[in-house]
């Protein structure tokens, strides 16, 4: 690649190269990147907005855009041949990154920061995450762009058989992946810190847990140090932005008015009566700084948030004082029930305090699979789960329509909890569909719906390997209260809510079942966690997880044995690929015809030649069966059918052998010697036993009477073909 002032740094890494080049491609941006890694390729840039936006948080986006070209596709329908909204797994990546940066901004700025991570090659095999999350950090550590980086990523792999693989290709996680015990995760952080998790396994230990997080970190160590070189050679000045400041005077007259009655509004209380406490002390707080004639009365929301913070900061490092009272390893009071409505496939609804999620499973035919078209990959998906977060749930007026990234991330953490217990398709040929419908939220509405998600499997009837609970986990420090103070001391919170979810340093969200974990996700507020603050979540996750799966237990402690019977019944066999078509039949002829005999929800046919059948009622999906099998019979020489004669020629007879099949047998071999007519020996509509005595390239199969008796008579007389007449 010849560009015009380019500079390339390289770094073995992983038995590949990492390299970035800089140039003046995007020469408008404030820093423009290209990383490569194998032979992916993607192009990072960085923008800071002129001028502060009005408003009260830090207005950072990172948009992560697949490109078709990247693997030479040209996908889409066939009137729109061109990129349109992200696909899941693109919304997903960009939080990856998201929450992987954020945390190093100083979230008083007020400029629009955009992060544009566009995929310009990709080779199958090098996931353009790490890449694009390693290039993000460098891209905004040579701009001029106030940020407290650089930091590093590294995917990680882990299967008992294999042990730890740190950037695995896409084919080595493939095959990590089937053994139990097995994780594919992504970490990141700063030189001393963990500042963000996903993981997704299948019953993952704790030591292998504790180890992966340390390893990782002495990976992300070499990329920063490299990163570091490149800065020193290239990097910018940091321009100098005016922070989101408070007047002194306003905060001391803020805080006056209501330090006395902060802790009395915030503590003790539900959320409703808690916001009812904290939105009337906030009026009246409005109210009387307008009696003294402030003007700056946007600058108050700040200083707001700020007291609420240090107060539930210090009363749980100090004295271990939550919000709601509980101790610090407490859960809230739960609640599940299951089977809620009648013509659902299966429901349940789980409570933890005041949150709560409706989930409902539904299943169908292999052919309501969710097809799946991005720029990495094109497959079908059997198991889906979809989390809906209506704003009447956190009792807010809102928009309702498609999903945001939220709801997509949310999802895609319970669905990644519950994936590894999900029954192979030859154990249950079923397309699942969970819908969580979150009615409540406060705090950890995702873990929540992993819970309703499992139990409304187990109430359709899905058998799956084990129950699975998750909890979110999180973190106070003196690094989130008084950064000054330098303390090492922290608490961690079992099952956060309310005010430690919104003020809180750490949400670490861990669902798994009693044999181990299978989902981990943390995001950060501070600028990351230690080795010894992930263990003591991971033991006190764990606890929290046993202590729901007992409840779970009580409720419904393993799969109905029986589907519900507005569930339609699928029942598999297996044909061989060349057969595929003589079921289909020419324009489906075939295959249509058979549903419409015997009245069947469909019929579906993978490409290895699993036929799945789907019907409401089994006797109707047995014949459909029944009539498969027949029709793609490989029939043997020297096999022995039986079937009624459906015909008669002159120089022979036509038996039905089912399954549309049917075999010949000639004049000649009907009995031993001379046949005059047919109709002297055989019948339409007799039932004959024959021998298979010819079967030719095309199917067409040859049968014997003769040949059976003959059989026979030798056997009776004590003569095989092993043993031949002898002449006299």
């Amino acid at each position: 690649m010849q560009l015009k002032n380019k500079k390339e740094f390289t770094l073995p890494f992983h038995d590949r190269e990492l390299k970035f080049i800089i140039s003046d491609i995007a020469g408008q941006a404030n820093a423009a990147v290209i990383g490569q890694y194998g032979d992916t390729s993607v192009l990072v840039t960085a923008v800071m907005g002129k001028q502060d936006k009005a408003t009260d948080y830090f207005p950072l986006t990172v948009d992560y855009e697949e490109r078709f070209y990247a693997a030479g596709k040209i996908i889409g329908s066939r009137f729109v041949r061109r990129e349109g909204r992200p696909s899941d797994l693109a919304v997903l990546s960009g939080r990856l990154i998201d929450r992987s940066v954020r945390p190093l901004f100083d979230s008083r700025l007020r400029r629009e920061v955009q992060l544009v991570v566009t995929i310009l090659s990709y080779d199958e095999e090098n996931d353009p995450d790490f890449l694009a999350q390693v290039t993000s950090s460098l891209v905004l550590s040579i701009s001029d762009i106030p940020w407290n980086g650089p930091i590093g990523g590294i995917r990680a792999a882990y299967s008992p058989s294999k042990g730890f693989v740190f950037n695995p290709t896409n084919s080595q996680v493939e095959e990590i992946l089937k053994e139990e015990g097995s994780f594919d995760s992504f970490f990141s952080g700063t030189q001393n810190r963990v500042n963000m998790i996903e993981l997704g396994g299948k019953s993952v230990v704790k030591e292998n847990l504790q180890k992966v997080f340390s390893d990782s970190h002495i990976e992300i160590k070499k990329l920063i140090a490299f990163q570091k070189e490149i800065i020193s050679q290239i990097g910018r000045p940091k321009t100098q932005v005016a922070l989101k400041e408070t007047d002194p005077a306003l905060k001391e007259t803020v805080i006056n008015f209501i330090a006395p009655r902060l802790e009395e509004a915030l503590y003790g209380k539900g959320k409703t009566e808690r916001d009812n406490s904290l939105s009337q002390l906030e009026e009246e707080l409005y109210a009387h700084l307008k009696e003294l004639k402030v003007d700056n009365l946007s600058d108050v929301l700040p200083i707001w948030e700020d007291a609420i913070n240090d107060i539930v900061h210090k009363n749980i490092l100090e004295s271990g004082k939550r919000p709601d009272g509980r101790k610090l390893d407490e859960i809230r009071e739960l609640y599940a029930e299951t089977g809620l409505f009648k013509r659902l496939h299966g429901s349940a609804l789980f409570s933890r305090g005041e949150t709560q999620a409706l989930a409902v499973t539904t299943l169908a035919a292999p052919g309501s699979e969710q097809v799946v078209e991005t720029m990495e990959n094109s497959f079908k998906r059997r198991f889906m789960l979809h989390y809906n977060f209506p704003p009447y749930s956190t009792g807010e007026t809102g928009r309702v329509g498609m999903p945001g990234r939220r709801e997509i991330g949310h999802g895609a953490l319970a669905k990644k909890a519950l994936e590894a217990v999900i029954p192979s398709q030859e154990e249950f040929p079923y397309t699942i569909r969970i819908v969580s419908e979150v009615l409540s939220s406060n705090g950890s509405s995702s873990m929540a719906t992993t819970c309703a998600g499992c139990l409304s499997l187990m109430d359709a009837g899905v058998p799956i390997k084990k129950p699975v609970a998750g909890i979110a986990m999180g973190l106070i420090t003196y690094e989130g209260y008084e950064s000054k103070k330098n303390s090492p001391d922290f608490k961690v919170l079992t099952d956060i809510q309310g005010p430690e979810d919104h003020y809180g340093d750490m949400d670490l969200k861990v669902a798994g079942t009693r044999d181990g974990v299978n989902a981990l996700q943390m995001d950060v507020k501070i600028e990351g966690i230690t080795s010894d603050i992930f263990s003591q979540a991971i033991d006190q996750a764990q606890k929290a997880r046993f202590e729901i799966l007992d409840v779970m237990a009580k409720v419904l402690p393993e799969p109905k044995k029986q589907l519900s019977p507005y569930a339609p019944i699928i029942m598999l066999t297996q044909v061989k690929p060349y057969q595929i078509g003589m079921v289909i039949g020419p324009g489906g002829k075939m295959i249509n015809g058979i549903i419409e005999k015997y009245g069947l929800i469909s019929i579906d046919i993978d490409d290895d030649g699993k036929v799945f059948v789907a019907s409401t009622d089994p006797e109707s999906a047995k014949k459909a069966i029944s009539l498969i099998n027949g029709m793609t019979k490989e029939y043997e020489i020297g096999e022995i059918v039986e079937g009624p004669i459906i015909k008669l020629l002159e120089f022979g007879a036509i038996v039905d052998l089912g399954g549309g099949r049917d075999g010949m047998i000639h004049i000649s071999e009907v009995k031993s010697g001379f046949v005059n007519k047919i109709t002297d020996v055989l019948k339409q509509g007799q039932t004959v036993k024959a021998k298979v005595i010819k079967v030719d390239e095309n199917g067409k199969i040859g049968l014997s009477i003769k040949a059976l008796s003959t059989t026979k008579d030798q056997i009776a007389n004590g003569k095989t073909n092993s043993q031949p007449e002898q002449s006299n």
